[in-house]
């Protein structure tokens, strides 16, 4: 039970963090990237939410609704991850443009 708090309120810090710098960045396509990693910590979190709520309530109402987050959490975590490895050799490109 306390890892699975832990692992909610760190991708809860880490959506945060990540909120914070795309609105710090300047670039495009890195703000598209920081979007993505921050929609990875969100899935994970909506995920480990849902899976937290499993184990807590044990009525037919918590365990559907533990289901459903646990579901849509994790599947938006595996589409965003598809998105960041689509993004990530932009940035790269990118950064190596700028530094010549």
């Amino acid at each position: 039970m306390n890892v699975l708090v832990i692992l909610i309120l760190s991708s809860l810090f880490y959506y945060l963090y990540f909120k914070v710098t795309f609105f710090k960045s300047n670039s495009p396509i890195e703000k598209k990237w920081i979007s993505t990693k921050s929609r990875i910590a969100l899935g994970l979190f909506i995920g480990f939410y849902g899976l937290n709520q499993l184990f807590l309530d044990l009525s037919i109402i918590g365990i559907i609704v533990g289901i459903i987050f646990s579901l849509v959490g994790f599947v938006s975590t595996i589409i965003a991850v598809r998105q960041y490895k689509f993004y990530l050799p932009l940035v790269i490109e990118e950064e190596n443009d700028l530094s010549i």
